[in-house]
């Protein structure tokens, strides 16, 4: 069951234990991505040298791929990362970004999926929906769908990869083998704001480091991404999408468990 009282738990167990979350993401999401991890209280780290990934997997609590910004050494160091972390059992969180735009990212999906099936994958409905071979089309990184279009290609990576799988959008959908959680979370700037996704995806991957179901910890560092959003649009400070990303951290940093508690739409 997802609650306020098992959300906070995972935010307190981040706070306490700082996992170290591996990122090879894009040139647009690091500074953002960093800057959120350190925020929520995790420590980031963006290596994607082909000889370093594999020692940084070694002391990492987590592994984020994100395909934002390709190139043929990184995908050669994504697949080294996963296959490290595949081995060690560390959780491997993946981001289909852009996916079935290119001949590039869709073959680079083919090749990394089942070389270290993720814990977790996460994107908007067109990615996902291209992740699982439909025929959607992407424009760039922005959905052309909603979320709930998407939920039946989910299905079929969950019974491909074993994966727990999450569809980003105005109701955020988490599946695995048996359930399916939505959150209503969020808030209208955040689409606004590039970045934001690859941000959810290394949150998902701080919670999967200290929470092994997941599920759980899908659900949570969605929600957190939600109420983070929602809260930074009231403050007095925030005026537009420039704004919203300094409230937004500052809503990260400062979230409470009574936020969490009054602030949580969460179905399951």
């Amino acid at each position: 069951m997802i609650n306020s009282e098992s959300i906070w738990q995972d935010i307190s167990a981040i706070r306490e234990k700082v996992p170290l979350v591996h990122s090879i993401t894009n040139y647009v999401a690091m500074n953002s991505t960093a800057n959120a991890l350190l925020a929520l209280g995790a420590s980031p780290v963006m290596a994607h040298a082909e000889n370093e990934v594999e020692d940084m997997v070694e002391i990492a609590g987590a592994l984020v791929v994100n395909i934002g910004t390709l190139s043929d050494p990184w995908i050669r160091a994504m697949k080294l990362a996963i296959e490290k972390a595949k081995n060690k059992g560390l959780p491997i969180i993946f981001d289909p970004v852009g996916a079935g735009a290119t001949e590039l990212r869709n073959n680079t999906i083919y090749v990394l999926l089942p070389s270290g099936p993720p814990t977790i994958i996460r994107g908007n409905a067109s990615e996902i929906n291209a992740s699982a071979a439909s025929a959607a089309k992407t424009r760039g990184v922005d959905s052309t769908e909603s979320s709930e279009t998407a939920i039946e290609s989910a299905k079929r990576l969950v019974q491909t990869y074993g994966s727990t799988v999450c569809i980003s959008g105005e109701v955020d959908y988490i599946l695995d083998q048996e359930n399916i959680v939505e959150i209503h979370n969020g808030h209208p700037l955040m689409p606004k704001v590039t970045g934001l996704g690859c941000t959810a995806t290394a949150l998902c991957a701080a919670f999967a480091a200290v929470n092994p179901n997941p599920l759980a910890a899908t659900a949570g560092a969605m929600a957190v991404m939600g109420i983070a959003g929602e809260l930074a649009s009231k403050s007095e400070y925030c005026k537009g999408p420039g704004s919203f990303q300094i409230t937004f951290l500052d809503a990260l940093y400062n979230l409470s468990f009574e936020d969490l508690h009054e602030k949580l739409r969460a179905k399951s």
